[in-house]
Parts: C-alpha cells; structure tokens; sequence
C-alpha cells in the first residue's frame, strides 16, 4: 500500500523535495510554495485519512513511516529532502529518526518533538480523544470553527480563519478523527534524542508571530529560520518567504550539484 500523491518533474540530479503538510490539510498545501522551487523534483503526499488516502488507516507512527518508505520506493525516489508542516514536520522527523536510505535533509514547520512529561502525555490525550469525538459527531464546519480558535492559532485574522473553515470542511470526519488519535502527542515519543545524534541536515522554521514553536524550535538541534509576517502557518501566512528559505536551504546543501 502506498500514499496518494502528485509528482512534479524537475532537473536530473537535484534532490526531491517530498513535502507533508499538516492535519486536515492535503497534497496541495504545500504547492504553491513549490512552485516557486521549479528545479526540483516534488512529491507532494496525502497523508493516512487526508484527500486520495482518506481511506487508509494507520495504528501509530511507525505505520506512516512505513508507508512513506513504500510510497517513496514506489516513485524509485532514493535522494530527497523532507519538507513537512505541523503533523506532516512530526511524521517526517520521526521517519527521520529511523534512519531511512536516501534522506538528504529535513525541513520542519511548526512540528512538536514530542512531548515530555506524563501529565502532559495524559492530558493531550484527553484532549485529542474529545476532538476526535467530535469530529466524527458533529458538523465538521462547527468543530473547526473551534478547531482554530486554539491558542497556536491566534494570529489569524477572521478571513483567514473563515477561509480555513470552508477549506477543511471538505474532509471526511471519521478518517481525520481516526489519524488524529493514532499519530496524537501523547502516543509520539520525544524525538529530541533520536535528532540530535542523527548526521542529516535539520533545519526548523517557524512564523515570528509563533511564540509557542519558536521556544520549542529553540530545544532542538537545529538550523533555526524565523519567517516574517507569519504565525503557525507561515507557508500560508508568507509563502514566498517560506519559499526563500528553503532555496537558501538546498542552495547551500547542494551546491556542488547546481
């Protein structure tokens, strides 16, 4: 079984980029960030219960990883960078941390470590098991109306907050709710050990309006990139941005290819 998903050609010999994107999104969130990376060769996956792989269902993160491993065989992609957001930036540094062939580098927006105390394990996972119920109970509209009023989401403006409504109502509830519970911060171990004695490149970006990820980007092992005029969802609030920094990113990284 392997992830649904839109390819996009770019020049022989650079990297792929395979991007993630974030929960209730899909493979378009990342695309117009892509665009402007044209050299590139692009994976861009629907995660487990996201777009054309809503109907796949996943126990933990092990699956995932298993399957992006599948996914990735399946395109013969063996040299490529992540590029993941949020629940897709907790995906990708798990599957990181498994060490897998052909990982050039990570690229992390917005995505939890992991957590380490047990009564935070405990009270995400009552958190997370109410929002599942409801996602599966109730009008998707209504619960992501609340969905984004959560404190990580506070710069939003009320446009964007309406628009981001409308867009992640056209998910299937129970698949999410069935995503949200097996890939939850309180089942994902604390990866800060695993990414620190890995040898790939780790860079984390964040938006500068983005309190809570910037003092969690600062615990990590990693190439910190603050973006300007951006919250939580900084490829959204500032793609060009975004997309700056990631050129700036492989530009270093491979330049003995370009």
């Amino acid at each position: 079984m392997i992830l649904a998903g839109e390819m996009r050609a770019g020049k022989p010999g650079l990297p792929w980029l395979v991007f993630l994107h974030g929960f209730s999104g899909d493979h378009r969130e990342w695309q117009r960030v892509g665009a402007q990376l044209p050299d590139y060769p692009q994976l861009y996956l629907d995660l487990p219960g996201h777009g054309g792989s809503q109907d796949i269902a996943v126990t933990g993160f092990s699956d995932v990883s298993q399957l992006l491993s599948n996914t990735l065989l399946s395109y013969n992609i063996l040299n490529y960078w992540l590029v993941g957001y949020s629940l897709g930036g907790r995906v990708a540094m798990f599957h990181a941390c498994q060490q897998p062939q052909g990982l050039a580098g990570l690229i992390v927006e917005g995505g939890h470590p992991g957590l380490r105390d047990a009564s935070e394990r405990e009270a995400r996972s009552r958190s997370d098991q109410r929002w599942a119920q409801r996602f599966r109970d109730e009008p998707l509209p209504s619960v992501f109306l609340e969905w984004y009023q959560q404190p990580v989401f506070a710069s939003l403006t009320d446009a964007q907050r309406d628009e981001l409504v409308a867009l992640r109502s056209q998910n299937n509830g129970a698949t999410l709710a069935a995503m949200l519970e097996a890939t939850s911060l309180a089942v994902q171990p604390d990866l800060r050990a695993a990414l620190s004695a890995s040898n790939i490149p780790f860079h984390y970006v964040y938006g500068e309006r983005d309190e809570k990820f910037a003092a969690l980007a600062a615990e990590l092992h990693a190439e910190r990139h603050v973006i300007p005029n951006a919250g939580h969802n900084a490829h959204r609030d500032n793609p060009a941005a975004v997309a700056a920094s990631l050129a700036q990113i492989l530009r270093l990284r491979t330049k003995d290819i370009l």
